[in-house]
């Protein structure tokens, strides 16, 4: 699994040269960022997830290409994300779109899955090489990207672009941090 991961994410020396330069002008929303959407109302990012996702609600339903990765993530401090089912084939497109993430992510709830949000992520050397993306983070519905750089907790050789969206379960530190305290591992 390792290979195919690190397939995705292989940087010639001009491209690492390039992203280094950038690193140090992309500003990075911290890990537990503010959230302005109104959470009694879904900010439209959400509702769009919810949207693109609601055949996903029972993991069986996933289309083909999505596989489990990592196990189930949590943080000692941070709650959890939950289990990733990651399509590898999005992830190196070097592309985002809302209604197809890169990874659909689920909490563990004994032999079953609940569905929680979803992961957008792109290998940031291959959008920052794209000319049509002007050298800056993506967005998706005005909500920036996070720059992952390595090493990281993945053990992904590349620096990648990510955003959380918790669609399916309510973040007491926002809809798009990466860690949800109300998300456990606990349950499997």
């Amino acid at each position: 699994m390792t290979s195919r991961v690190t397939a995705f994410f292989s940087l010639s020396t001009s491209r690492m040269l390039r992203l280094a330069l950038l690193g140090s002008l992309v500003v990075t929303t911290p890990l537990f960022a503010e959230d302005h959407s109104n959470h009694n109302l879904p900010a439209k990012l959400v509702k769009d997830v919810q949207d693109a996702t609601r055949p996903f609600i029972n993991v069986n339903n996933l289309p083909d290409g999505y596989q489990p990765l990592f196990g189930c993530v949590s943080g000692p401090d941070h709650g959890a994300m939950g289990i990733h089912y990651v399509n590898l084939g999005l992830v190196g497109d070097g592309k985002i779109d809302l209604s197809t993430p890169e990874a659909i992510i689920y909490e563990p709830v004994g032999n079953g899955r609940r569905l929680l949000g979803v992961e957008y992520i792109v290998d940031a050397p291959t959008w920052l090489a794209n000319p049509e993306n002007s050298g800056l983070p993506p967005q998706l519905d005005g909500q920036a990207f996070q720059l992952v750089g390595v090493p990281n907790r993945f053990g992904i050789p590349s620096p990648f672009f990510e955003l959380h969206v918790w669609a399916w379960r309510d973040n007491p530190q926002g809809a798009f941090v990466d860690w949800n305290n109300n998300v456990t591992c606990e349950k499997q």
